[in-house]
């Protein structure tokens, strides 16, 4: 569902080319939930701009439902759902239920189909009390809740997640984490996860790939990451891998 084969991609930078991502290869199986770890800088925000289309890469090839980001940017937009737990997608002075049905339009989804999956997303994200209230006065856990909800609309195969956590309270990222697995689960949708967030790994994904200047430094099970020190918690292992990297 995701292919990267020598992926790469280069800024200049006052004379100088600065290699964001370089050299990258790995594949997401249909169906599979995997986190995608590394630190600040590491490369992780220019692989998920080139998944989706946002950016060119530079050398290599890059494929999302068998699509090249950058050239089928429209068709790859109704097989993939992107959040970003810093930005919304919603229309900020509009109510919840007007930017739902403003992504039904874009999206060109068939109103009964539409309403049946919204019908099951609020219920599920638990978002009636909030359809009528602006984007602009909903909590951070509630608009969080808003942007899954915007993403799936549409029914994507490839759901991407950048720090869909980040700043909730506890209840707010396990209610997040219980809906996410359970979309994987039920609707075999392909997750890529990044996160700062640990618990967010441990709690969700099966697979784990630690990116590091650019490029991949680790690619396995959880159960194989923490393997390497069974001894320690994932916050060490992961502490020690990403310095390991950067040696």
């Amino acid at each position: 569902m995701i292919q990267l084969e020598g992926a790469g991609r280069s800024f200049k930078v006052r004379r100088t080319v600065v290699h964001a991502v370089r050299d990258l290869s790995f594949s997401v199986a249909p169906g599979e939930f995997v986190g995608y770890l590394g630190p600040n800088g590491a490369g992780k925000s220019t692989t998920i701009k080139m998944l989706c289309g946002i950016l060119t890469p530079t050398s290599g090839r890059v494929r999302v439902a068998g699509l090249d980001p950058s050239r089928r940017r429209t068709a790859l937009a109704r097989r993939i759902g992107v959040v970003f737990g810093q930005r919304t997608t919603l229309w900020w002075d509009l109510p919840l239920r007007d930017s739902f049905e403003l992504i039904r339009l874009l999206y060109k989804v068939d109103r009964k189909v539409f309403a049946g999956r919204l019908e099951e997303l609020v219920e599920t994200l638990d978002l009636a009390g909030f359809m009528r209230t602006p984007v602009r006065q909903l909590s951070l856990g509630q608009r969080m809740r808003g942007d899954l909800t915007a993403a799936l609309l549409h029914a994507p195969d490839v759901l991407v997640l950048d720090e869909p956590t980040i700043g909730l309270d506890v209840v707010s990222k396990n209610s997040i984490r219980a809906f996410l697995l359970k979309v994987n689960a039920e609707r075999g949708t392909t997750v890529l996860l990044t996160t700062h967030d640990l618990g967010d790994i441990e709690r969700l994904c099966r697979r784990v790939m630690l990116i590091d200047h650019g490029r991949l430094a680790f690619d396995g099970s959880l159960g194989d990451l923490m393997a390497t020190a069974p001894d320690e918690t994932i916050e060490e292992v992961v502490t020690r891998l990403y310095t390991r990297a950067g040696q």
